[in-house]
């Protein structure tokens, strides 16, 4: 059979049929992408910087995690298996372990938040945190298993780097206060990795040493290699204590003395520690778990030796101190020799006599102060008897009458202006008036005066 010829109207091979093509919903489109992200992503751990947060009226906390670069949306819901909330912040650093999948309203993809830790320090700090409530809940904080330290240690442990400075602030003080005082130094680092295994060995081995003070453990008990004289391995192998120090630094420096088998080795030793990490503002788990925690290694150091440097001093002031109890002493013993003295001295029968004495000269003043005054009292009595009866005889009266008169009459006369006149003075008057004149400056030119003296008197005129 023949193949049918083509016709000159055939434009197929220039059109050919439309091909079936798959349509998909926005709806399908997200779901599948979702389903991808879940199966080839899934759960995963991602670090950066919390912003645009906010918390719902729901319980769910919503908000985006940012780096110089990007930036992805992200979820926390509400649940009792929820990622602590307390940690959620803007600004702040995080890591966050969560499922990688599609908000499908919106066509976004989110992280779904199953976990938050922060980042650097504040990851620390964290830690420290979950550790200590853990010991704490164990009783390794608990002051009742505290133990006191001895007043008068003559050797103690020291755990600490053989070439830090606290081990010098820790010498210098001990040789200052207490040089007598046996150190033996198990050496260990204080910072990095291994650190805190390294300490908590050396508390253990010094615990060993306490014990038996075998030659092995006594082998990896070194001197220090800084050459002070009182770092010293001893022959027997009582410790009256351990120190565990270092010097100051940041949380990571310190960050050994955070770990869990630094505060295990401290709590199982049968010998008080003492810890003094960093400075005074620095707390580390190992200073919660020891028996007593100093602000500083020189601090550590003196709180050990203060019980034989106080008796130094209480020796090398005894002389002084018992000079002056001895004065005290005799000044007691005087002052109650006065008294008992005093006391014979009033019981004395010449006191008695002097005091009769005494009597009798004041009883003999109050007799003669008496009889004056009854004599004075008669006199009185008599005068106004005698005034009386000269009251009733008018002779004698009036002769008291004129004496009285004369004698008032020479006073006047002593008084009168002729007595003034008889001294040599003068009164002058007005010649018409008779006015005395008293101021030159009321006497007019021409005006007739009269001048009276003792004797006579003189007329005049003012010019």
């Amino acid at each position: 059979m023949s193949k049918p010829s083509k016709s000159q109207w055939d434009f197929g091979e220039l059109f050919p049929a439309e091909q079936t093509r798959k349509v998909l919903s926005v709806w399908e489109l997200t779901s599948d992408i979702k389903r991808l992200l879940e199966k080839q992503v899934g759960a995963v751990w991602v670090s950066g910087e919390i912003t645009n947060l906010r918390a719902q009226s729901s319980g769910h906390v919503y908000f985006t995690l940012k780096d110089v670069a990007a930036q992805v949306n992200c979820v926390l819901f509400r649940g009792p298996a929820a990622a602590p909330r307390h940690l959620l912040a803007d600004g702040k650093k995080v890591l966050l372990h969560g499922d990688v999948t599609v908000y499908e309203a919106r066509g976004q993809y989110q992280l779904i938040v199953r976990e938050v830790e922060l980042q650097g320090v504040g990851a620390l700090q964290a830690a420290l945190e979950k550790l200590k409530l853990k010991l704490a809940a164990e009783g390794l904080f608990s002051q009742e298993r505290k133990r006191p330290l001895p007043r008068y240690p003559q050797r103690i442990g020291l755990v600490t780097s053989p070439t830090g400075a606290a081990i010098r602030d820790v010498l210098h003080v001990v040789q200052r206060r207490n040089p007598a005082l046996e150190i033996i130094l198990a050496p260990a680092r204080v910072q990095g990795d291994g650190a805190a295994r390294e300490i908590a060995e050396a508390i253990r081995r010094l615990n060993q040493f306490n014990m038996d003070g075998s030659r092995a453990n006594e082998a990896q008990i070194s001197k220090s290699e800084i050459g002070q004289s009182h770092l010293t391995l001893a022959a027997t192998n009582q410790l009256d204590l351990i120190l565990i120090t270092r010097g100051g630094g940041s949380l990571e420096d310190l960050w050994a003395f955070n770990e869990e088998p630094v505060a295990r080795a401290i709590f199982e030793s049968a010998v008080p520690i003492v810890s003094a990490v960093g400075h005074e503002i620095d707390f580390t788990i190992a200073d919660f778990v020891a028996d007593m925690r100093a602000a500083t290694p020189s601090a550590a150091a003196e709180i050990i030796t203060e019980g034989v440097f106080a008796s130094r001093e209480f020796v090398a002031e005894a002389p002084l101190r018992l000079r002056q109890f001895v004065r005290r002493k005799m000044d007691r013993e005087i002052e109650n020799f006065d008294s008992v003295a005093g006391r014979l001295a009033r019981l004395h029968p010449r006191r008695r006599l002097n005091d009769s004495l005494q009597r009798l000269d004041d009883l003999q003043s109050d007799l003669l102060r008496n009889l004056k005054s009854a004599v004075h009292s008669r006199n009185l009595v008599f005068e106004n008897v005698a005034g009386r009866f000269a009251r009733t005889r008018p002779l004698l009266l009036l002769k008291s009458r004129r004496e009285a008169l004369r004698q008032l009459e020479k006073r006047l006369q002593s008084l009168g202006p002729e007595q003034v006149l008889a001294r040599g003075y003068s009164i002058t008057t007005d010649a018409a008036s008779g006015q005395v004149l008293r101021n030159a400056a009321t006497v007019k030119p021409g005006q007739k005066l009269r001048t009276r003296l003792a004797h006579g008197e003189i007329k005049s005129a003012a010019e």
